[in-house]
């Protein structure tokens, strides 16, 4: 298994620094006051793309050589992924062929196309991307960028704990939504190797909680039907994120889908932030679990900020935190 090294998550620092954004930290002392804890969010809602994933994709498509670059890139992708590695391919002038379901949301579609991809629409199944995804590849040779599972991916996105633990000193815990596991699995690594001290903790909805039961049994469960409104998480881990989970990240905590309208209202209300709902499951572990994170300084990663605003979930929620 090809663990990334820290070497190449420094690299990776280096290798995308011209092209991502250095994104603020922000603070809430209602937030605070409500949960009990010092909260410090990294906002990578305010990433290109609108989204941590650009940093991933920056460092996978900035990594290959000439040869292979010229081939261009291809992915499968509902979202974030595809929109990073759009605009990664854009910058470098490439190629990138990325196949999306049709039930992709309207927002994410014309992120997409507007930076000038070649999108291939296919069913809403696994099977069906694949297969689209393989045609694609055959047909043009492109070169596969796995949206997590990727060891250039996982260093890219290592790179949003590292200029956290920057902004901030010595948290006692960094907490991650976790969906296939690329942005918990560089955060594990960057804390393990520059914060020992600080524990990583996953967070994930109740309805999509395969990554919570892997975890917990230490064997590779797929989620067969999740059903939540955080989207950006509903994926399950590759066999790469999960063995670099198991090696560093703490735990898994999970939030129930009311608890996750309520903290993106919150954080709203609040910071005035749209986020997406994937963004705001960090935020409903902590408003569940109150008593765990009382008094402690807490990072989390806010994660994108790409929200269709026709269908904000948090409109019927109840304001309360």
């Amino acid at each position: 298994m090809n663990i990334p090294k820290w070497k190449e998550v420094l690299e990776a620092s280096v290798r995308i620094s011209s092209v991502v954004h250095h994104t603020p930290v922000f603070t809430s002392s209602a937030i605070n006051s409500v949960t009990g804890s010092r909260i410090f969010f990294k906002c990578e809602n305010f990433q290109k793309t609108g989204a941590f994933k650009f940093r991933g994709a920056s460092n996978a498509v900035f990594s290959l050589d000439e040869g292979n670059a010229k081939k261009g890139v291809a992915t499968h992708s509902s979202g974030n992924h595809a929109a990073a590695l759009a605009l990664a391919a854009r910058n470098r002038g490439i190629d990138a062929h990325i196949v999306m379901p049709e039930s992709s949301s309207r927002v994410k579609k014309a992120a997409v196309e507007s930076y000038g991809a070649n999108i291939t629409f296919c069913a809403p199944t696994l099977e069906s991307r694949e297969k689209t995804l393989d045609d694609i590849v055959g047909q043009t040779g492109a070169i596969f960028i796995h949206p997590y599972n990727n060891p250039r991916v996982i260093c890219g996105q290592a790179t949003v704990a590292r200029e956290l633990l920057e902004q901030i000193d010595k948290p006692d815990i960094i907490m991650v939504p976790v969906g296939g596991g690329g942005l918990l699995s560089g955060t594990a690594i960057t804390i393990n190797n520059l914060s020992s001290g600080t524990r990583v903790i996953g967070a994930e909805p109740k309805n999509a909680d395969d990554a919570f039961r892997s975890f917990k049994t230490g064997i590779l469960q797929p989620a067969p039907e999740p059903d939540t409104i955080a989207d950006g998480l509903l994926t399950s881990l590759g066999p790469l994120t999960f063995e670099i989970i198991k090696r560093y990240v703490d735990d898994i905590m999970v939030a129930g889908e009311e608890s996750i309208k309520i903290a993106m209202r919150l954080i709203w209300e609040r910071m005035k932030i749209i986020v997406e709902p994937s963004s705001a499951v960090p935020l409903a572990v902590i408003l569940e679990n109150r008593e765990f994170f009382s008094g402690k300084k807490t990072g989390i990663i806010l994660t994108g900020g790409n929200v269709d605003l026709d269908n904000i979930p948090f409109l019927h929620a109840s304001p309360k935190g």
